[in-house]
């Protein structure tokens, strides 16, 4: 809006300024001086005021005098009999009169203008000072909203009740109930975030811009092994550690918890033993790229397994180079090409002389043939890599396993990226800090750690959080108030916990109690969103109810997420994604967004999620065979059988069929399952066992034995035909 000056005005109205101030606060308006500035609005209705003389003279100042003051309930009736009156007055007179007086005597018309200024300035007023309630996230509850509202909680509950709604003191609320709830009592709900400044995040800017700078040098490279079970992961990394031992004290492998380095060709390599691919995911959840290089493991007698495509799966996430190692092939039954086949098939992983760019080698873990080539190659694909650190300056790690040792205290397992860890330095991982006071490489206690090294410290506070970046800062200060600042974000996250919305990873993995789903839908196109609608409703059975609360086409918008989060569902987009409003409104809710471009995907997630919801089924399970060979009768104690097992395996926790002459006899449970002297939980054919029946003596020698487990084996969804 576009403002004139007094004086501006003054000049136009051939007045002075001091007579149009004058007039001015006559009519309610506030100036100070003749700089003041006026509103359009309020200078058209000055200017209306004056008349022009037809004779052409000069403008003369013409407002009205003020009449009496109607109340406003008659303003109305009054406005309408005064506008009657001006019709029938006599224009003549009325020029007549502002000749001789320079004023008009519409006294009422000057009354209704000046009216109409103040009505402006009060709406004016109202626009420029907007009621808003500022709160943050975990701030909406009733009793926050009411304190900053200024309304009585009793007030609130009384008025919401009246409308069908229950609320009771210190209720959480959804962003879209306080909305509507501030919104009812004239008030705008702002959501505010506090401006957080991160000293991680300043730490993790310094490492940025020395590799921006480009003073880097080429360091070892740290390699996982992964694959899936049996196929000779710790097989292979124990031919590794067992073939280095002899240059243990030459420096040729170095061995902490969890990390070993072997030396090849005068060149260093680091390898990690994750326990498995969820610590894998963790590292990368946390920011710890820790691994530059993955050795997928495939058995050749077994090929493409469904943790073989976990595991690649997740190398795949990490991007970092993959490496092939074919294992077993010493066995009679290994069929490599067979498993090269499934690898391109199954992974799109096709080896160099199939004409792809997978480097494979093939190696018997067992007898170490093909493990030197597989060091040589893991050499080669790091150099191809560029694999490169900030050799100098304050280091910068990553916390692989940490424990507290009783003897002398916590003790954490790093592999360093950057830089260089010396004795005495202040450090800081996640909520922990400390001052290193001892390092210890393989065996040997040292001075310092080098990038890719793996490195055992003593002297943090307190057990630090496994897969958590280590930082080498300049003082214990700095370290208390960075491990102090993580303290309280982890108890921000923790608080907000309570108003998490549902996941579908919650329900495959069985968290939530009651059996049902919510979704939103939204597709690029009405057919998408009908054929999604059938093929979900396929999926509902008796145990479990998918309800779609809004499927609609276009893409998923603020009021999607508002939806969700009252209605604690998971939006599902497909072939459309979230806009920018959307995705920050999902990260305030907390709302999980999944999108997707094959519908098959989609539902096959839907599936594994309603899966999780139903409860397994038991089924009872014969684990193994047995035959009782000596029976021992002990005073006080009973009778122990002493057990022959043919096949398979007792479990303590498991169940116990007893047959004599084709007759069974007993069915029940194990009181005690001892192997030798020691009491075990299960024995495997063909060992020998004692075993003492719950509540049960009559035993013989001879007598037949058929041991039984209760397993739940976890339901699956077939469509509906």
């Amino acid at each position: 809006m576009s403002k004139k000056r007094v004086y501006e005005l003054a000049k136009e109205l051939n007045i002075s300024a001091k007579e149009l101030i004058d007039e001015l606060l006559t009519l309610g308006v506030e100036v100070k001086n003749h700089m003041s500035s006026i509103d359009d609005d309020i200078v058209s209705t000055i200017k209306e005021l004056y008349v022009d003389d037809k004779k052409g003279e000069k403008k003369e100042k013409t407002i009205k005098k003020i009449s009496s003051k109607p109340k406003p309930k008659d303003i109305k009736n009054f406005e309408k009999k005064e506008t009657e009156k001006k019709e029938t007055v006599n224009k003549d007179k009325k020029k007549e009169e502002e000749k001789k007086t320079g004023k008009p005597k519409r006294k009422n018309e000057r009354k209704r203008f000046k009216e109409e200024i103040k009505e402006k300035k009060v709406e004016k007023k109202e626009e420029e000072i907007v009621k808003t309630v500022n709160v943050k996230p975990e701030d909406l509850k009733l009793d926050i909203l009411s304190q900053k509202m200024k309304i009585p909680v009793s007030k609130i509950i009384k008025d919401q009740f009246m409308k069908g709604l229950i609320l009771r003191p210190g209720q959480s609320l959804s962003l879209e109930d306080s909305i509507s709830l501030a919104e009812n009592y004239g008030w705008d709900l702002e959501i505010i975030e506090e401006e957080i400044i991160d000293p991680i995040e300043k730490l993790k800017k310094n490492y940025d811009e020395l590799y921006e700078k480009n003073e880097l040098v080429l360091r070892p490279p740290v390699v996982t092994v992964m694959g899936h079970v049996d196929h000779g992961k710790t097989t292979l990394l124990d031919n590794i550690r067992n073939t280095k031992v002899a240059d243990r004290e030459a420096g040729g492998i170095t061995q902490t918890i969890g990390a070993y380095q072997v030396e090849v060709d005068g060149k260093k390599i680091t390898f990690i033993d994750t326990p498995g691919h969820e610590a894998f995911t963790e590292m990368r959840a946390r920011g710890a790229q820790a691994t530059d290089i993955v050795i997928l493991m495939v058995a050749a007698d077994d090929g493409v397994m469904p943790q073989t495509i976990e595991a690649y799966n997740h190398a795949k996430t990490a991007n970092v180079p993959i490496i092939v190692a074919i294992n077993k092939i010493d066995k009679p039954n290994a069929n490599v090409e067979f498993t090269k086949q499934q690898l391109a098939s199954k992974l799109k992983l096709v080896a160099e002389d199939w004409g792809g760019d997978t480097v494979t080698v093939l190696i018997s873990a067992k007898t170490g043939e093909g493990v030197d080539e597989l060091l040589e190659m893991i050499l080669l694909v790091s150099e191809m890599a560029d694999i490169k650190c900030y050799p100098e300056g304050k280091a910068r790690g990553i916390i692989i396993e940490s424990n507290l040792d009783k003897a002398i205290g916590p003790v954490a397992s790093a592999i360093i990226k950057d830089g260089i860890l010396k004795l005495g330095n202040y450090i800081v991982a996640g909520q922990t800090c400390g001052k290193v006071k001892a390092l210890t490489v393989g065996r040997k206690r040292v001075r310092f750690a080098e990038p890719s090294q793996a490195v055992q410290i003593l002297g943090f506070n307190d057990v630090p959080d496994v897969h958590s970046i280590i930082y080498v800062v300049d003082n214990l200060e700095q370290a208390r108030l960075i491990s102090d600042f993580e303290k309280q974000m982890q108890k921000k996250k923790d608080n907000l916990k309570g108003n998490r919305h549902i996941r579908l990873e919650d329900l495959v993995k069985g968290e939530k109690e009651n059996k049902e789903l919510n979704l939103i839908l939204k597709a690029e196109s009405f057919g998408s969103v009908e054929a999604l609608k059938q093929a979900i409703a396929k999926l509902e059975n008796d145990e479990v109810h998918i309800e779609i609360r809004h499927a609609s086409i276009g893409a998923i918008n603020s009021s999607d997420i508002l939806l969700a989060s009252a209605s604690n569902s998971v939006v599902l987009g497909f072939k459309v994604k979230p806009d920018a409003s959307a995705r920050k409104q999902a990260e305030i809710e907390d709302v999980q967004i999944k999108t997707y471009d094959i519908i098959f995907e989609l539902i096959n997630d839907l599936k594994r999620a309603l899966e999780g919801l139903l409860e397994p089924e038991k089924v009872e399970e014969i684990s193994g065979s047995g035959e009782i060979k000596k029976v021992f009768k002990i005073n006080k104690v009973g009778s122990i059988a002493g057990v022959q097992l043919h096949e398979g395996y007792a479990s303590k926790k498991g169940f116990v069929r007893i047959y004599r002459n084709n007759q069974e006899i007993f069915d029940g449970k194990i009181e005690s399952l001892k192997h030798y002297k020691d009491e075990v939980s299960q024995v495997s054919a063909p060992q020998e066992c004692g075993i003492k029946f719950l509540k049960f003596d009559e035993i013989e020698s001879g007598d037949q034995l058929q041991f039984r487990v209760m397993k739940e084996v976890k339901k699956t969804i077939d469509f509906k035909k």
